[in-house]
C-alpha cells in the first residue's frame, strides 16, 4: 500500500528531502517548492485534498501552515537541531569561525544548549532566537545584525539571501538521517489516521419528525435505519464524521434538523466494533437526554465524552467558559487552571506531567483531561520527550482554548 507525501520548503532543498522520502518501499511524493517560506500556507491548501500527508523541510513552513489552519492531513517536519546543528559547527570551524560565538535562529534555546553540551562547547556567548508566533525574515536578519562579529547559523533561506553578503553565515540544511526520522514519525501518524480514520462510527438518532434525516445522513456518507422506539441509527466511520463535525466539536445537522422538529437528539459512538460503537452511542444519547430537547454528544473510549454544538464554536476570546466545560465535561475551575497553565508556558508546549503538576493531579488524568481538550479542537499534541525513565515518553501539547 502506497502513501503519497507532499514535501513544502524551499527549491534547493525539496528535491533532495522528497529523494530520501523516496528511497522508503511505498512512498511516493509530490514536490512543492516556493520562493518565501510566508508562501507555504497557500500551497498547502492549494494541493490539500492530493496527498495523504505532509511533510516540511523544516519547523518554520511547518508552523506557517499550522497557524493558517490549512493542514487537514498528518503533518511532520525535519528537525535541525541534534546532528544537524553539530555538522554546522564542524563546518564553521572548518572555516576558521569560532563557534563559541555564534548567532542562530529558529531552534530552541534548549536544543541549542543540549547540542553545545553534548559536544563540550561553552554557550556563554551565543545568542539564540527561537522560532514563535510572529517571526519574520526581517527581524530574524536584524537580530542576527546586531550580533556584531557573531557567524551566523539560520534555518531560512531568506535570512541567508540577505545576510550572506554582509555577514559570515551558514543555512542549515536537513541531513538523510534528520529526513528518515521526520519521515517515519510522519508515516506512523499517517498510519495511525487511516485507522481511526476507519473506525466504525454509529449515531442513534431520536426526532419527531424525519424531513431531512436522510439527506443528512448521506452528507455524511453514511446509511440510515429504523432502530427501535422510533429512534434512527445512522452507521457511517470516523472520518467523515470528524470533518463533518470539525474536528468533533459542532454538528451543524443539529440546527437544520431543529428547523423541522422540536425534539431532535443524537448520540454518536465511536468503536473498533459495532457491538463497541452501539454501547458507546447509546451513552451519547442518554446524556444528551439529559442536556435537552436539542442535544448531541459523542462518546469515546476511555469514558470520554464530548458535547457536539450545533455552530461551531466561537474563538477562544469569546468562548464562554461555562459552555466550554459542559462540552468537554471538565469543571470550569480546572479549565481555568489549565489557562493560567497555557498563559505561563505562553507559546511553548507543555508535558502531560507539567500539566499533572499545574492542576495537582495524577498524569493518569492529566493525560484524560488533555484527550478531551483535543477532540474539542482546544489542544494539540505537538511530540513526545522521553522522561529519562524506562517508562512511556511525555506527550507535548499546545493548548489552544
Amino acid at each position: 500500500m502506497g502513501i503519497l507525501i507532499g514535501v513544502v520548503g524551499p527549491h534547493d532543498l525539496v528535491d533532495d528531502v522528497a529523494a530520501t522520502c523516496e528511497e522508503q518501499p511505498g512512498v511516493s511524493t509530490l514536490r512543492l517548492d516556493y520562493d518565501h517560506e510566508s508562501q507555504a500556507p497557500t500551497i498547502v491548501e492549494a494541493h490539500a485534498g492530493a496527498v495523504e500527508g505532509w511533510l516540511f523541510t523544516g519547523i518554520v513552513p511547518h508552523m506557517l501552515a499550522h497557524e493558517a489552519d490549512v493542514l487537514t492531513r498528518p503533518a511532520a517536519f525535519v528537525d535541525y537541531s541534534g546532528a544537524t546543528l553539530l555538522s554546522a559547527l564542524v563546518r564553521l570551524q572548518h572555516q576558521g569561525h569560532d563557534v563559541t560565538r555564534l548567532s542562530i535562529d529558529t531552534l530552541s534555546s534548549a536544543d541549542v544548549t543540549a547540542t553545545f553540551a553534548e559536544a563540550g562547547l561553552p554557550t556563554d556567548e551565543l545568542r539564540v532566537l527561537p522560532w514563535r508566533s510572529g517571526l519574520t525574515s526581517q527581524s530574524a536578519t536584524a537580530f542576527h545584525r546586531r550580533g556584531g562579529e557573531h557567524a551566523v547559523i539560520t534555518c531560512l533561506s531568506s535570512v541567508h539571501e540577505a545576510l550572506r553578503d554582509k555577514l559570515p553565515v551558514l543555512r542549515l540544511a536537513p541531513s538523510v538521517h534528520s529526513v528518515r526520522v521526520a519521515l517515519r514519525q510522519l508515516m506512523l501518524s499517517a498510519e495511525g489516521q487511516a485507522q481511526e480514520d476507519a473506525q466504525i462510527a454509529l449515531g442513534l438518532i431520536e426526532l419527531d419528525g424525519e424531513e431531512g434525516l436522510l439527506r443528512e445522513a448521506t452528507a455524511l456518507g453514511g446509511t440510515l435505519a429504523a432502530f427501535r422506539g422510533g429512534t434512527h441509527l445512522l452507521v457511517t466511520t470516523r472520518g467523515p464524521l470528524h470533518d463533518a463535525t470539525g474536528g468533533f466539536s459542532c454538528l451543524p445537522m443539529l440546527s437544520r434538523l431543529a428547523a423541522y422538529s422540536r425534539v431532535v437528539r443524537a448520540g454518536f459512538g465511536l468503536g473498533r466494533s459495532a457491538a463497541e460503537a452501539e454501547s458507546l452511542a447509546r451513552r451519547a444519547l442518554a446524556r444528551a437526554r439529559r442536556i435537552g430537547d436539542v442535544a448531541a454528544v459523542l462518546s469515546l473510549r476511555a469514558d470520554t465524552d464530548v458535547v457536539l454544538e450545533s455552530v461551531a464554536a466561537p474563538p477562544a476570546s469569546e468562548t464562554n467558559l461555562p459552555v466550554l466545560a459542559r462540552r468537554v465535561g471538565l469543571s470550569v475551575a480546572t479549565l481555568e487552571r489549565l489557562l493560567e497553565a497555557r498563559a505561563t508556558a505562553g507559546d511553548q508546549p507543555l508535558t502531560t506531567r507539567e500539566i499533572a503538576e499545574r492542576l495537582a493531579v495524577q498524569q493518569r488524568t492529566a493525560r484524560r483531561m488533555l484527550h478531551r481538550l483535543e477532540l474539542a479542537g482546544l489542544a494539540e499534541r505537538t511530540g513526545n520527550l522521553t522522561s529519562g525513565s524506562s517508562g512511556r515518553p511525555l506527550t507535548l501539547y499546545r493548548l489552544t482554548l
